[in-house]
């Protein structure tokens, strides 16, 4: 008999329901986690965007009837590109992917998606959901810049939004909680700030940063991370009720 998989096991990222609790949850909606594969500096692995979707939709998933899906692991994170092990798809394929899966839970009766990013690079996100109006699929964008900034505030968070931008506090916080055997040593010593950033889109992170962080990893902690995850949960309520079915009293 093959052993549970630990709760903070990489392992448990993917989702192991069957047809038949589908079936018996009756899901509002779908958590649709996208992620990505960058370098977050030489600590933290090219995995974390998806990690922390991940979670962060098993979280708000616990105790809602939500389809949890399998998380988009690779997407637009082309100012990486100089780093070994970064991975990208074009903002093309990532938009025309994502309208794809919209449309096919529409045509097994979900017609509420809810995207749980934790890539900043994935900037066309937003436009899916701002051209979903119409196509009959209700749609959202979660965590959006006012739940980060709640949680972080939660959490008691040091490093402003802005200047914790990659491998930072917030992202190695979240690690060091619901997944520490992935965070590798030296974050206590790999702070690295750059807070004048105009040209990021045309030079790229490389301009910026040598590691390839941004941020202060050194200030981060399993606590931060626990109380993040708890201030993103309770941020949810509201997209929750938003999408939920007329009369439905999830929250």
């Amino acid at each position: 008999m093959t052993a549970p998989v630990p709760r903070n096991s990489a392992r448990a990222l993917l989702t192991a329901d069957t047809t038949q609790d589908v079936r018996e949850r009756q899901p509002h909606f779908a958590l649709l986690p996208v992620g990505s594969f960058e370098q977050h500096g030489p600590f933290l692995p090219l995995i974390t965007d998806t990690v922390i979707a991940c979670t962060v939709a098993d979280e708000v998933a616990a105790s809602r009837p939500a389809l949890l899906l399998p998380p988009l692991t690779i997407s637009c994170s082309h100012e990486h590109a100089a780093w070994p092990g970064t991975v990208s798809i074009s903002a093309r394929t990532l938009h025309t992917v994502v309208t794809d899966i919209a449309d096919s839970l529409r045509r097994s009766g979900i017609d509420s998606l809810i995207l749980v990013n934790g890539h900043g690079g994935n900037y066309v996100l937003r436009n899916i959901v701002q051209e979903s109006g119409g196509t009959g699929t209700r749609m959202a964008l979660f965590p959006g810049p006012a739940d980060w900034d709640a949680a972080r505030t939660r959490a008691g968070v040091e490093t402003s939004a802005h200047s914790d931008m990659h491998a930072g506090e917030l992202e190695t916080s979240i690690l060091l909680h619901a997944h520490p055997e992935l965070v590798r040593p030296g974050h206590a010593s790999a702070d690295h700030l750059a807070d004048d950033r105009r040209h990021l889109l045309t030079l790229g992170m490389p301009a910026y940063t040598d590691s390839g962080v941004l941020g202060r990893p050194s200030l981060a902690s399993a606590r931060k991370g626990r109380e993040l995850l708890a201030g993103l949960v309770e941020a949810f309520g509201e997209y929750a009720a938003l999408l939920a079915p007329q009369g439905d009293g999830h929250g």
